[in-house]
């Protein structure tokens, strides 16, 4: 035609043929059909036209009639039937999940308790050392000489002893004779007294440069496994310095803290005095663990206290337990995951998730068939997730019935009929662990389908934006 440009773009062709689909589904109905299942359609609709047109009367009066009493002598059409899950109150453990640290249940930190050079390393880094071993070995010489010194001072102490107590004797002798003054004999006794507090401060010194002496070999306080060194032979080092030489940690067992945030721990409390939950009533509940890659942690271990305080800074309070470590597998400062036993539910409500939607508010909706057969909805309050299930604290009690199945071929306000949906029972220690897995999958399915319509969206937003800008490339 003339003024109208012809020009073919392939690349605008190819996107508008993917687009299609998706813009207007029902074309894949009509290419499904084919071309030759469409004439057909058109021939028949044709036929039938023509010999509507061409009916006598007559023929329209029987036709009629005969359309009415088929009516009247067909039955009624039947309900549409739905599966149905009665709600019915039964008792639940409640566990809850929460993060952790390891720590090492006992830690020394290797440091000089003399003054020395280091001339030996006495242990093979990172091996199991007993308490009492030898780790590091300070040249003696010094402390030896020390010790010998402080003998010497005892054997002089000694002879000084031996002296004063025998010119005090026979001083002694002598003021009964009137022979020297009693000064003379006070001040013998004197040099006695303290000639004998010389020997005591004598073998105080030796016991100190024992002491040393011994200080000298640095043995391992503890039994455990022992990090690198920090130092090596021929290194100088000071009576308690800050600078550790080796760190030595007990893994058999092992500690891990547990933060829980003081509002959950309420919230818990709360309803245990309102008689909602049951506390646990274990001396010690035994504690679950998961680890960094999302496995169970073979042994379980045992909550030993809750913290009295809570840390302003995060607004948690610290839960201690402690577990079994044969193997080593758990090391200090690993981020895990444990899991606990936290109440009892005695009449809980557990809905399938399959038959909870969300309204455009994000509240919880639930499908009820009544006690007249007509379905409704219900908004419902749902605590936490129980395995495939939703905990209800609110909108549901024992007798409702929710549908599950058959959602696709009813809405609110029909009769249906209702069939009791096939039962899977609940597992009532089934752990948090299984109900986030179970809660990832459903948002990483959620996400999927997002991201497909924003592509989608933007596909489309980017093809009119460029035909906008170049009319002509469009055309």
């Amino acid at each position: 035609m003339p003024g109208i440009e012809t020009s073919f773009n392939p690349r605008r062709a190819k996107a508008w043929l993917l687009l299609l689909p998706i813009l207007f589904p029902s074309l894949l109905v009509l290419s499904a059909c084919g071309p030759s299942t469409a004439s057909n359609h058109s021939s028949a609709a044709q036929t039938s036209a023509t010999q509507g047109s061409k009916s006598t009367p007559s023929n329209t009066s029987a036709n009629k009639t005969t359309s009415a009493n088929s009516a009247a002598a067909s039955p009624a059409a039947p309900l549409p039937q739905v599966s149905v899950a009665t709600m019915q109150p039964q008792s639940v453990t409640l566990s809850r999940q929460l993060p952790g640290r390891t720590h090492a249940y006992q830690t020394a930190e290797i440091r000089p308790q003399v003054s020395g050079i280091v001339t030996k390393r006495l242990f093979t880094e990172g091996s199991h050392v007993k308490a009492g071993q030898p780790l590091y070995q300070i040249d003696p010489a010094p402390f030896l000489a020390e010790v010998a010194s402080s003998e010497a001072a005892i054997a002089k102490a000694q002879a000084s002893i031996a002296t004063s107590k025998a010119r005090a004797q026979r001083l002694g002798n002598l003021l009964q004779r009137q022979a020297v003054s009693a000064q003379d004999l006070d001040d013998a006794n004197a040099a006695y007294l303290q000639a004998q507090a010389e020997l005591a401060a004598a073998k105080a010194r030796l016991q100190s440069a024992n002491i040393n002496l011994a200080y000298s070999t640095i043995k391992a306080p503890i039994d455990g496994i022992i990090s690198r060194s920090s130092i090596s032979a021929g290194a100088l080092v000071n009576a308690n310095q800050t600078h550790v030489l080796a760190t030595i940690s007990q893994l058999e067992p092992i500690y891990v803290d547990i933060t829980q945030s003081s509002s959950e721990m309420l919230q818990i409390k709360q309803q245990i005095a309102k008689g909602l939950l049951q506390s646990d009533t274990s001396s010690s509940s035994p504690v679950a663990l998961f680890l960094e890659d999302g496995s169970r942690y073979p042994h379980s271990g045992q909550l030993q206290f809750s913290e009295v305080t809570v840390d302003p800074a995060t607004g948690s309070v610290t839960l201690r337990a402690k577990f079994p470590n044969p193997a080593a597998w758990l090391l200090p400062g690993m981020y895990v995951q444990t899991e606990f036993i936290e109440a009892v539910h005695p009449a809980a409500i557990l809905v399938p998730q399959k038959a909870v939607m969300r309204n455009h508010q994000g509240q919880a909706v639930v499908w009820l068939v009544n006690a007249n057969g007509v379905i409704e909805t219900r908004t419902i309050e749902t605590d936490r997730s129980y395995g495939a299930h939703w905990l209800v604290s609110g909108g549901l009690v024992a007798g409702d019935q929710v549908i599950v199945e058959g959602l696709q071929k009813v809405r609110p306000g029909m009769q249906v009929m209702a069939v009791p949906a096939p039962t899977t029972p609940v597992d009532t220690a089934l752990t948090i662990h299984d109900a986030a897995t179970h809660s990832a999958r459903q948002t990483t399915a959620t996400m999927t389908s997002t991201m497909t319509s924003k592509m989608t969206s933007n596909i489309a937003k980017s093809m009119v934006a460029e035909s906008t800008a170049n009319p002509e490339g469009a055309r």
